[in-house]
Formats: C-alpha cells, structure tokens, sequence
C-alpha cells in the first residue's frame, strides 16, 4: 500500500469518529495513540476535566529541548448545514476529493502524519513530537491546557508546525481572537420615571458607542508594514440582547462582542481601555441610582493570535521542506498562537484550502495530501541526517 493510500485509509477512520466539539474525542485519541505506541512513540495521553476529552503528546527520538511539533486539533464543527450530498462522517472517495466533517479541517494532516510516523522511528537528530488538542473550535481549550503544562514541565520545542488548511502554503501570522459577552446588571422600573431606574439597555448602548470609538483608535495604531488585511486591529460588535417591553426600565442587557488584535500590545490597549470605561464612568453613574448595579465580562474565547516575526526557524524549516520561500497570513485563528507563546517558532501548513472548511460537502483532495505527505517524508530525512 503506497503512504497515500494509508493516509487515506487513516482519513477514513478518522472522520468515522465524530468529534464535534460538544462530544467526546477520547476513542479517536486513544486509536491514534495506540498506532504510535506501536511504532515505539513515547506517547502520553492527557485527560482533561470534562468528561471524554483528551490530548495526545508524543515523542520520538531523543528527549529534551529543541524539538519539531505536528500539531493538530481533533475537533471538528458540527455537520448540521443542508447541503450534505452524502454521510459526514463516512469518508466518501470520489476519485481525487474526498468528502467529509473534518476532511480538510483537519483530520487530513493528522492521517498525513500518522501514515508518516514510521520516518521518524530511526536515530533522529532532534525530537519530533505529536500533539493532538481537544476542542480547538470552541477557544483553543485543550491547545490552552498542552501548552501550560509543557511550560510547567520546562519542555522546549523549538519550532511548532500547525496543520490547518493552507493549501500547503507557509503562513507566518494571524490575528488573535477574543470573544466576550459583557452583561449589564441595573433596576427595573416603569417607564414613566427612568430616572429611578437604571437601565441596563441604555448603559449598553453606552457601551457600543465606547467599542466603536476604540475601533478608530485601533485603525490608528496600524503599523505602516501591516502585512495584514486590514492591517489593523478589529472591533465588532455581533448581538445586543435585553429589556422585556418598550414601558419598562431594562434591568439586564448584554452585548457579544469580539477583537481581533494584530499584537498582544493592542489587545491590553482594547482591554484596558473597555476595563476602565466602565469603571470609571459607567459604573458610578449607574450606582449613583442603584447601588448594586454592576457590570460583568465573561471572557467566551481567547485564542492569541501568531505574530510576525523576522527570525522563524519554522518557516525557514517548511520552506526547506517545501521549496516554496514565499509567506503570507490569513484571517481565521489557529493554535499557532498558542506555541509561539511557549517561545517556540510557529507556521501554519497543510493540506486543504479554508474555503472548504465549516461548510457542507467538506473534502480534501489527495493530490493536497501527496504534497502534505511529501513534507513529511523530507522532515523525517532530515531529521536523519540526510538532504531532502
């Protein structure tokens, strides 16, 4: 059986467990473990608080600092789009695309690496690890709980390559991005008198009005060589929820909003700046009324962005691999953040396009797993001592 079948014969497998965020992910894991335990990976398996989910880190040759990540979340979004021609969760083969959830969001990079494990079984010059996350969709959750353990642990890999779908070109840089919901807690009232009242719907309002103002002030704060598009942080305001009838004092209101920053610099600006808006004047006035009035910010999701930087063994690693020197970033947020984090270089590469992603009739093609698998084969050379 050449690898690419394998690859495929893995993807099938894969898909069949039908991860979605809200369902557990541990029998994928534990079948994925199993193979790499087979080929003598050191493989550890990291159970999380909530019920059937799990990382996986792995290693193969030697321990220590230094080493090369594959990473990949198991996680996939639900498949309740109409559209489907076909079952998500069976692999349908037609001929060189393959259909189904988490073909190309991506399931397709981690069957490339798995089928690709045996090139890493010699004497390796540096570590290689794998790490299968939980939950990537819903915040980055287990990406969150894998990195701080390796921080606690002291465990140093020197460059991190993230498999999402690029249509195996290097990325370098994403945004961040934070979603909140911030709920505003006043008194009800009659209508007739507002001034007894504190209504939560107007502090809202307030609110936005503050968000849109910080837009402007992040648009200024744009480096004049951005490589993104814009090439300044972003504020959006999603949903505004509360009140009960057009005669009442709201008591409760909320608003869901997310940023997007380019730098952790212009996420603490954002912060600070809704952080002290209202403290400072929203919360007094709205306590000069009702004394238990307050203001809650419920972090929803905080996936760090993957910063540009001038010095990236990662990239310099996959375009090595690859041949293709070239660079670009994207919008939509990854893991990579995460690791960049831990003071280990970062790219995004693999199998796939985006635009394929999140919808209905999902699939990858094998002509982008051959290309995929052809990355992996010249890392596992060059892990050996040999050119690839």
């Amino acid at each position: 059986m050449s690898r690419l079948d394998e690859a495929q014969e893995h993807l099938s497998r894969m898909v069949a467990f039908a991860t979605v965020s809200s369902r557990p992910n541990i029998e994928l894991i534990a079948w994925y473990a199993d193979r790499l335990k087979a080929l003598g990976g050191r493989v550890r398996v990291l159970e999380a608080p909530e019920s059937g989910k799990a990382n996986l880190f792995a290693t193969f040759g030697p321990d220590g600092d230094g080493g090369i990540v594959l990473s990949g979340h198991t996680d996939v979004v639900p498949a309740e789009e109409t559209g489907w021609t076909s079952d998500p969760f069976v692999l349908r083969d037609a001929g060189d695309l393959l259909y189904a959830r988490g073909a190309c969001d991506m399931k397709g990079f981690l069957a490339c690496a798995l089928a690709s494990a045996p090139l890493f079984t010699g004497r390796l010059t540096r570590p290689l690890h794998f790490a299968l996350t939980h939950d990537e969709e819903v915040g980055c959750l287990g990406a969150q709980d894998l990195v701080a353990l390796l921080r606690r642990e002291g465990l140093r890999p020197a460059a991190a390559i993230i498999g999402e779908p690029t249509s195996m070109k290097i990325i370098d840089a994403h945004k961040g991005c934070c979603e909140y919901t911030t709920t505003f807690h006043g008194l009800e009232g009659h209508g007739s008198a507002p001034e007894r009242g504190v209504s939560a719907t107007e502090y809202a309002g307030r609110f936005i009005v503050r968000l849109l103002e910080l837009r402007h002030e992040l648009t200024a704060r744009a480096p004049a060589d951005s490589p993104f598009d814009p090439p300044h942080s972003t504020v959006q305001v999603g949903r505004m929820t509360g009140g009960v009838a057009r005669n009442v004092i709201a008591g409760l209101a909320s608003v869901d909003w997310e940023l997007r920053p380019i730098n952790a610099a212009d996420k603490d600006h954002a912060i600070r700046a809704m952080r002290d808006f209202c403290n400072e004047t929203l919360l007094p006035a709205m306590r000069d009324v009702h004394q238990s009035a307050n203001i809650e910010t419920l972090t929803v999701g905080d996936v760090a962005g993957l910063e540009p930087v001038t010095d990236n063994e990662a990239r310099e690693i996959v375009a090595a691999l690859t041949g293709d020197n070239g660079a670009a970033t994207v919008s939509f947020g990854t893991e990579a953040g995460l690791f960049q984090s831990l003071g280990c270089a970062a790219v995004v590469c693999g199998p796939g396009s985006i635009d394929q992603a999140h919808k209905a009739d999902e699939y990858v093609s094998r002509t982008q797993l051959g290309l995929c698998l052809d990355m992996l084969e010249n890392l596992g050379a060059s892990l050996q001592g040999d050119t690839p």
